[in-house]
């Protein structure tokens, strides 16, 4: 199948998000002005953007704001935003996701969707372009939108024309009747082809490719070749395609709340199926609502292992609706509602074990799946063991909706006290400690103002510094596990070592045995 790509091309974007915010006034208001966005460029102001009524009346960009306004004295200048539109332009690519998960930036003002295997969804290329087209119209955006085989043909259909489905293969038939302004080059280089007699892009065309990259450089004999369509350069997604994709388009705007619920049940199960027949479980389902005013809405539910109990997954669904500071409102309607899982895993069915661990398990999982949904990711936390020696970096909490890393917990000694105390101080707390030898354990220490006599001790334990990290400054550590005349244990290190030349080695507290 041959990749099918929609541009669209917003050219009043930033005057048309103005007027949507009620800061330009609308189409057909009394006494209606024409509006520039202006930005400061080298020394002078000059026009970024202007609305159709000021392109009207002859004005364009990079024209100075002093001879735009003495062309046309009533002239509204506003100060352009262009991190607002690049936002703004992101709000439209994410409603674009209903449509395809494929969607690319196309700067300036535009995007790009790789359509392949989509359309027969919106009842074909056509159906899928005239639905595009009324739903930016009820937005307020103007637009210009064209299907082709590669991204650079239906970028040039849609910003020189024809703004239509051009049919596989008809690419270059139709394409070379376009100006050579289609190849976007610099200024000069379309001066130097239109004096050259080279109008459209069929004399271009015509001439040597080893002769335009010689006198033109190669990037516009690649850039005719993509219009063209004999070459094809894939898009690359504001968003990583997800795994799974179910998905319920509405011939008319959904408002009913009540049965929306009924719609994301089918939605799960039919997510559930499909992980099913691939041996596979979700650790991330994302619900898209897209209403008909353009605006999208998106609810995420992670689990901390995968999982396809469309229970469970429902469960989590009303939680995450109860915890919303902002309900879900259908405005005018929902158009289409979509169930992407952007991460699967590995998931076979599990056979639960005679003594109900297996049981248990399930239940803890779905207490943290719930606690997360209600809390978020970053309140429910749990200890991973680290690939390390160091004491202190040997556990880190990680959200419990966080995949697990590879290292795993070292398995004590049977019979044996535990190595290490379940807490550590942070940073290690000074002591004063008597040894009775200069490299052997302490006999007594003084912590919090008390002295504690040492009954037993154990070690040493020597831990090395991790240079990497620490640096080579770093002193090594001769860890004792002491035991105090009341029964008391304690994790004790000293740092240094007792030679003539150089300061006493001192004693830390790092934890406490239970």
């Amino acid at each position: 199948m041959s990749r099918r790509y929609l541009a669209l091309w917003f050219p009043y974007l930033a005057t048309d998000r103005l007027r949507r915010l009620g800061r330009i006034p609308a189409f057909g208001a009394p006494a209606e002005k024409p509006h520039v966005l202006v930005e400061m460029q080298g020394n002078a102001l000059r026009l970024a953007d202007c609305d159709r009524r000021a392109v009207r009346l002859g004005l364009t960009r990079a024209m100075t704001l002093a001879d735009a306004r003495a062309r046309i004295p009533d002239l509204v200048a506003l100060e352009a935003e262009p991190q607002a539109d690049r936002d703004f332009l992101d709000e439209v690519a994410a409603f674009c996701d209903r449509f395809t998960p494929l969607v690319a930036r196309d700067e300036p003002h535009g995007l790009t969707l790789d359509v392949t295997g989509c359309a027969h969804l919106f009842g074909g290329e056509a159906g899928m372009l005239d639905l595009v087209r009324q739903v930016m119209d009820r937005s307020g955006l103007s637009l210009q939108a064209a299907i082709a085989s590669t991204p650079e043909a239906a970028r040039a259909c849609s910003r020189f024309g024809p703004r239509d489905i051009i049919p596989p293969g008809r690419d270059e038939a139709v394409l070379r009747l376009l100006p050579v302004a289609a190849l976007e080059a610099e200024p000069e280089t379309v001066i130097a082809l239109s004096r050259a007699g080279l109008k459209t892009l069929a004399d271009v065309a015509a001439r040597p490719s080893e002769t335009l990259s010689a006198r033109f450089g190669e990037a516009l004999a690649v850039k005719l070749r993509r219009i063209l369509g004999h070459e094809d350069r894939r898009i690359t997604p504001l968003r990583p395609p997800p795994d799974c994709v179910v998905e319920r388009h509405f011939p008319e705007p959904f408002a009913d709340t009540a049965s929306l619920e009924a719609v994301v049940v089918r939605l799960i199960g039919e997510a559930a199926r499909v992980l099913e027949a691939r041996g596979e479980g979700g650790r991330a389902f994302e619900l898209g609502f897209f209403r008909s005013d353009g605006t999208v809405r998106r609810l995420v539910i992670e689990t901390g292992r995968p999982s396809r109990d469309a229970k469970a997954l429902l469960r989590l669904y009303r939680e995450r609706i109860e915890t919303l500071a902002d309900p879900l409102d259908p405005g005018f309607g929902f158009d289409a509602i979509k169930l992407a899982v952007p991460v699967c895993e590995p998931l076979n069915t599990q056979q639960h074990s005679l003594d109900g661990r297996a049981v248990e398990e399930e239940a803890v999982a779905d207490l943290v799946d719930r606690l997360v949904t209600r809390f978020g990711r970053d309140r429910v936390l749990r200890f991973a063991a680290q690939d390390t020696h160091h004491p202190v970096r040997a556990a880190k909490a990680l959200s419990a909706a966080a995949p697990m890393p590879e290292a795993v917990w070292s398995a004590p000694e049977p019979q044996e006290p535990p190595a290490r105390p379940l807490q550590l101080f942070e940073p290690p707390q000074p002591v004063e400690a008597i040894a009775e030898v200069p490299d052997g354990p302490p006999i007594r220490f003084r912590w919090r103002r008390l002295i504690h006599d040492v009954a037993r001790a154990e070690g040493p334990e020597r831990i090395a510094p991790e240079w990497w990290r620490d640096g080579s400054d770093e002193p090594m550590r001769d860890y004792y596990r002491v035991e105090d005349a009341q029964g008391r244990r304690f994790w004790l290190y000293r740092t240094g070592f007792y030679e003539a030349e150089s300061a006493p080695p001192r004693w830390f507290l790092h934890g406490l045995f239970a």
